[in-house]
């Protein structure tokens, strides 16, 4: 089983091979119109962070910033799902859920650490394409995204870009019999699943990959005693007591007044707020059990190398 599921992890990036693990399969899969939606707000945002030096800040601090430039836009469901069959790193700034708001605003946090005259469309697909797919490669495939947010954060961390804290903030505990099959479940949901018949049994077969990946995770009657210790830009995903998935829910943790306050893409307000503070916003539903997080690391500390990549993701049992 331990073998398997590290197989499933990389089986994806060991198709680069004739690539190069660096290598970027393409953003151009789908013509620009239809993989990004609402360039001038996205070339608003940029240049507000580029005339204010955000560049210069931490990335966690400038996550904070680029998400609070988000406020406002609308909640829209299902954006990642753009076309019947082919697969394309995309952003939408005309409506975002609560993945592709906090992945568009590590995109952009990312970006603006690597110099240049102007930040084009694509320079943020290529950011999205790196966090969004396993091995941060696209060629064009479904089943190449990563669909559960328990798997993201393994897969982000061991090619360097993230890194879990949830243990050693305190009071986390293991997750066990969690099943993650809202994909296939609720597959008529999903414009891909829905058009292509054959992908459903493979993603089940995922999902059951997924299912043995290991979760920690710090319960929502815990979470007040750690939240001074959670930091801007922080990846906050929301535990839920449901089957379907380990995370019903995700944001980012950005600090006011001292505070850790809780900014997402909400179904709820029906457009990206700033919200109560995280433990207050878990303990508001029944649903909640907990908190898992991560935190951006700076651009540089990305892994490039398989096997590096490989090994990382059997420290983090996969």
């Amino acid at each position: 089983m331990e073998t398997s599921r590290r197989r499933f992890l990389w089986t994806a990036a060991c198709a680069l091979s004739s690539l190069g693990f660096k290598a970027h399969a393409g953003v151009d899969h789908l013509p620009l119109a239809t993989s990004f939606k609402g360039v001038a707000t996205y070339q608003r945002i940029m240049a507000r962070a580029l005339s204010q030096g955000w560049n210069k800040l931490p990335i966690g601090a400038r996550m904070a910033k680029l998400g609070r430039e988000c406020i406002g836009i609308p909640y829209v469901g299902y954006t990642l799902e753009i076309d019947d069959r082919i697969e394309c790193p995309s952003a939408n700034f005309q409506g975002l859920d609560c993945w592709t708001f906090f992945e568009v605003v590590m995109g952009m946090a990312r970006l603006l650490e690597r110099p240049r005259p102007a930040y084009t469309p694509q320079d943020l697909l290529k950011e999205i394409q790196w966090t969004r797919y396993r091995g941060g490669i696209c060629t064009g495939q479904y089943l190449e995204r990563i669909h559960y947010l328990n798997e993201w954060f393994i897969d982000n961390e061991a090619r360097g870009n993230v890194k879990d804290i949830t243990r050693a903030l305190g009071g986390a505990i293991r997750l066990y019999g969690r099943q993650s099959r809202e994909m296939t479940v609720l597959w008529k949901g999903y414009r891909y699943l829905r058009n292509n018949p054959d992908l459903r049994p493979k993603m089940a077969v995922i999902e059951q990959k997924v299912n043995a990946l290991p979760v920690w995770y710090i319960p929502k009657s815990k979470v007040a005693a750690i939240e001074s210790k959670l930091a801007d830009g922080d990846i906050a995903g929301i535990v839920t007591r449901d089957q379907g998935g380990v995370c019903s829910h995700v944001g980012l943790i950005t600090r006011q007044n001292g505070e850790a306050r809780f900014m997402h893409a909400s179904k709820n307000f029906h457009r990206v707020v700033l919200d109560q503070t995280i433990s207050k916003y878990l303990n508001a539903f029944a649903s909640h059990a907990g908190l898992i997080v991560a935190r951006p690391l700076p651009v540089g500390r990305e892994i490039t190398s398989r096997t590096t990549y490989e090994a990382n993701l059997q420290a983090l049992g996969a």
